[in-house]
C-alpha cells in the first residue's frame, strides 16, 4: 500500500518531527537548571478558567514523567558518576553553607598585626548564622587589571606569599572548613603564566592545599582540569558559576544555583540527575534570602552565603541569619538522607502552600518541608499509610509526634510551620540514633524563639573616611609644589564600579553623606594648599629610603621593579610605583607633607569650571602616555613628558600615567582607597579588569587587604601641604 501524504499533512508531520528531535519525550523538560512542577499547582483566577487542585494521580504522573526523563537522560549522556565516589571529594556532598569571601574582608586579615585571622572570621559567622562548611576565597576581581598581575599572581601577592596562603588554608582546615579559589578564564590580558591552564591551576592549588575551584563566568569546567588535578595527586572539586552541560555533571561535582523563584519550589535538575551533586544557591544582590533558603531546603542543597560583594556589604538580616542557622543545622545532621536516590520532591501534603521533599533511606524516611505562605499553618500536615511500630519525630521542634488515625485508617501528623518557615520530619521504626537525638536537643533550644521575632529589616553598613592630619604651614614656597588658592568648589564625582548599579552601599560615603552611593555632588569651601607639581619620582623616593632606611614589615612586592636597592637605569624621573598606601604615607610624613584628600586632588586638576580633563573638555592623546595594551608592563613615562596635560594651575601628570593614592574609607568589613587619574596600562580581552577613570568626574575604588597585595605597578602618589 502506498503512503499518501498531502502537502498540508506533510507540513504537520515535518513540524511535529522537528519539535520532537531536540529533546526527550517529557511533559516537564527542565527550564535551564530547574524542572517545572505540574500545572495544577498554579492558582488561577476565575477569568483564567479557575484552579484545579492536584490529586495523587497528578503527582504520580508528574513523578513518573521526571523519573523517566532522568533515566533516559543518563543514558543519552553516558553518565558515569564514579567521581562522586572519590574519598577526596566526599566533603562536597555535605557542604551546605559556602560564602564567597573577599580577601579584603577585615574579619579575615589584620593589616596592623600582619596576620590572617581565620578564627575571628569563622567565629563571626558561627555567631551570626551557624557557621560554614566551605569558603570561596576571592583575591582577584575587581582589583585585577590595575597592573599585569594575573589571577595566580594575585594569590601569590597575598600576605606571606605562598607559604602564608598555605598556612591560612590549613587554619581553615583545622576548623573543618574546605577552601576554594576562583578561576577566571577571561583573564587573557595580564601576564601569561607560561603553562597550560589546567596544569597551572592544578599545581598552584596543590601548592597551597586548596580543595576546589569556582569557575567564574563558566558554564561548566572542562574535564581537562579535573584530569590535571588528579595527575598531580591533588583532586579538586570544580564548581562552575553557570550551568554545565548534563554530561559535564560527571566531573563538575558542585555548581551554583541561579534560580527563578516561583511560589511552588521547582526541582534542581542537577540534584535530580545526581543526588550526590551539591548546589549552592547564589543570589548575591537579593536582600531577602527567604526564597534562597527555602529552595535550598526543599531540594536538599546549599546556599552561597555571600555578603561582601566586591566590597559592597549586603549583609543577611537577623531573621535570615537565624533561618540559615536552622536550615544548616538540620541539613548537616540529615545529610545522608539528602543523598537518597529515591528522593520524592513535592511529596503529598494536606495544606496549601506547604511543600515537602521525601528522602527515604532504609527503614527510615526524612521530609524537608517549607511553608511558602506569609502566615503560620498549624494542624494536620501530612497523611501517611499506617505502619505498625513506626514512630514520628518533629526534628525542627525537637520532639516526638503523636500520630492520629483517620477514618480511612491512615496516619495523620499534625504540627506547626510558621510563615515562610521550615519543618523536618523523621519516620523511624526505632528510636533516633545519637546524631538525631543531638539534633533534636539543639533544635528544641533554638526554635523556642520563632523566626518572626527576629528582625527582617535590611540595613546599610555605614562607612567612615580615615582622617588625614594637617601639616605645618611652610614659611616659604616649597620646592616643586604648586599653590592652589582657596575657593568654593563643586565636588562632583562618581564611582566606576563595574557592578552594583546605583544600589545603596555602592562606592563610598563622604562625611557629608548618610550612606555610601555611586553618585556624589557637594559644594564645599576648599582652603588653600600646596600640591606636588609632579607625582613622586623614583629618585625622590630613593632619597627618602637613603635618609630613613625605611623597610616595611610587609615588604612583598615593595618596589618590585627595583633591583639591588635602586630603580632601573633611566627611571629616575618616572613616578615611583609598587608602593602601598602605608609606604606613601611614610614618605609624606618624612617630607613634612601628607596625601591629598580626593576633592583637593580634583580641584587642583579641574579648577572651578567643571572641565572633563585637566587641559579642557576634549580628549588630547598627546597629553598622556600611549596606552600599553600588552601582557607585560613597559613602565610609566617620565613625569614631565607630557606638558600638554597641565591643569589650569600648572599641576602636571595628573591622568593617564599612574593612578594616585588619595583618601581611605572603612566600614566594619572592608577598607578601600580612592584612586585618581587612571594609568597607562590597559589589559585587553575582558570587561572585568579594573576600569580606568581618566575623566575628572570619575574615580577608582581599590579594595585594600595588605601592603603586599595593595601595591601595584600602575599606582603611585603625589603629596600636598597645608597653606593656611
Amino acid at each position: 500500500m502506498k503512503l499518501r501524504i498531502t502537502r498540508f499533512g506533510a507540513a504537520i508531520l515535518l513540524v511535529g518531527m522537528t519539535s520532537l528531535l531536540p529533546a526527550q519525550d517529557s511533559h516537564y523538560r527542565p527550564e535551564r537548571q530547574q524542572i517545572p512542577v505540574p500545572g495544577c499547582f498554579t492558582m488561577k483566577g476565575a477569568w483564567e478558567g479557575g484552579s484545579k487542585f492536584c490529586t495523587q494521580e497528578d503527582h504520580e504522573a508528574w513523578l513518573t514523567d521526571i523519573r523517566h526523563w532522568r533515566t533516559e537522560r543518563r543514558i543519552r549522556i553516558g553518565y558515569d558518576g564514579s567521581r562522586y565516589d572519590l574519598p577526596a571529594l566526599k566533603w562536597t556532598q555535605s557542604s551546605f553553607i559556602q560564602p564567597q569571601m573577599m580577601v579584603e574582608d577585615r574579619y579575615f586579615y589584620d593589616p596592623v598585626a600582619h596576620k590572617y585571622t581565620v578564627d575571628r572570621y569563622l567565629d563571626d559567622l558561627e555567631k551570626r548564622y551557624g557557621g560554614i562548611d566551605a569558603v570561596l576565597i576571592w583575591p582577584t576581581y575587581p582589583n585585577m587589571g590595575i597592573d599585569n598581575r594575573n589571577q595566580h599572581d594575585m594569590i601569590r601577592s597575598m600576605p606571606g606569599g605562598i607559604p602564608g596562603v598555605r598556612q591560612m588554608v590549613a587554619d581553615f582546615h583545622k576548623r573543618d572548613v574546605r577552601v576554594l579559589f576562583p578561576m577566571m578564564m577571561w583573564d587573557q590580558g595580564t601576564r601569561d603564566h607560561g603553562s597550560a591552564w589546567p596544569q597551572a591551576i592544578a599545581d598552584l592549588m596543590a601548592e597551597v592545599g586548596a580543595d576546589g575551584i569556582n569557575g567564574d563566568t563558566q558554564d561548566g569546567v572542562p574535564l581537562a582540569f579535573s584530569t590535571a588535578a588528579d595527575k598531580v595527586g591533588h583532586p579538586l572539586a570544580f564548581e562552575p558559576e553557570g550551568g554545565p552541560s548534563d554530561e559535564a555533571l560527571a566531573w563538575n561535582v558542585m555548581t551554583w544555583g541561579q534560580y527563578e523563584y516561583k511560589f511552588v519550589p521547582m526541582v534542581d535538575k542537577y540534584k535530580w540527575l545526581e543526588p550526590r551533586h551539591m548546589v549552592n544557591i547564589s543570589d548575591r544582590w537579593k536582600r531577602d534570602k527567604t526564597d534562597n533558603l527555602q529552595y535550598a531546603f526543599f531540594n536538599g542543597v546549599g546556599w552561597e552565603s555571600w555578603e561582601n560583594i566586591w566590597g559592597i556589604w549586603n549583609g543577611v538580616t537577623p531573621r535570615d541569619a537565624e533561618a540559615t542557622r536552622r536550615v544548616a543545622t538540620m541539613e548537616r545532621a540529615i545529610s545522608p538522607f539528602l543523598l537518597s536516590p529515591d528522593w520524592e520532591p513535592l511529596a503529598p501534603v494536606l495544606r496549601y502552600g506547604i511543600y515537602a521533599s521525601r528522602w527515604p533511606s532504609g527503614p527510615q524516611t526524612v521530609w524537608t518541608i517549607v511553608n511558602r505562605n506569609d502566615y503560620d499553618v498549624e494542624g494536620p500536615q501530612i497523611e501517611l499509610p499506617a505502619a505498625d511500630g513506626m514512630r514520628y519525630f518533629d526534628l525542627y521542634h525537637g520532639k516526638e509526634l503523636t500520630p492520629e488515625h483517620n477514618k480511612a485508617g491512615g496516619t495523620v501528623l499534625s504540627f506547626k510551620i510558621e510563615g515562610h518557615g521550615y519543618g523536618t520530619l523523621l519516620a523511624s521504626p526505632t528510636a533516633p540514633d545519637r546524631n538525631i537525638q543531638s539534633l533534636m536537643a539543639k533544635m528544641r533550644g533554638i526554635t523556642a524563639k520563632p523566626l518572626a521575632d527576629y528582625s527582617h529589616e535590611w540595613t546599610v553598613v555605614p562607612q567612615k573616611i580615615v582622617p588625614i592630619a594637617a601639616t605645618k604651614v611652610p614659611s616659604q614656597a616649597p620646592a616643586d609644589m604648586v599653590k592652589i588658592p582657596s575657593a568654593d568648589f563643586l565636588f562632583r564625582v562618581q564611582g566606576i564600579e563595574i557592578e552594583g548599579f546605583n544600589d545603596i552601599g555602592v562606592d563610598v560615603q563622604y562625611p557629608w553623606e548618610d550612606t555610601p552611593r555611586r553618585f556624589h555632588e557637594h559644594p564645599m569651601p576648599v582652603k588653600s594648599f600646596w600640591i606636588d607639581k609632579y607625582p613622586v619620582t623614583n629618585a625622590q623616593f630613593k632619597k627618602f629610603l637613603d635618609a630613613t632606611r625605611y623597610q616595611p614589615q610587609d615588604d612583598l612586592n615593595f618596589l618590585r621593579d627595583w633591583q639591588n636597592g635602586s630603580f632601573p637605569s633611566g627611571w629616575e624621573n618616572k613616578p615611583v610605583t609598587w608602593v602601598a598606601l602605608e609606604d606613601a604615607r611614610a614618605y609624606a610624613a618624612w617630607a613634612g607633607k601628607r596625601l591629598p584628600h580626593e576633592w583637593e586632588w580634583q580641584y587642583a586638576a579641574q579648577s572651578t569650571d567643571g572641565r572633563t580633563y585637566p587641559w579642557g573638555n576634549a580628549w588630547n592623546a598627546d597629553a598622556v602616555p600611549v596606552p600599553d595594551k600588552g601582557r607585560t608592563m613597559r613602565g610609566p613615562d617620565a613625569v614631565d613628558a607630557h606638558p600638554q596635560g597641565a591643569s589650569p594651575f600648572g599641576v602636571m601628570d595628573l591622568i593617564g600615567n599612574v593612578w594616585q593614592w588619595t583618601d581611605e574609607f572603612q566600614d566594619e568589613h572592608t577598607r578601600a582607597a580612592i584612586l585618581r587619574g587612571g594609568s597607562y596600562y590597559q589589559p585587553q580581552g575582558s570587561i572585568w579588569y579594573f576600569p580606568q577613570a581618566y575623566k575628572l568626574n570619575e574615580h577608582g575604588k581599590l579594595l585594600m587587604m595588605a601592603p603586599s597585595k595593595d601595591r601595584s605597578g600602575g599606582l603611585g602618589f603625589r603629596c600636598t601641604q597645608d597653606a593656611e
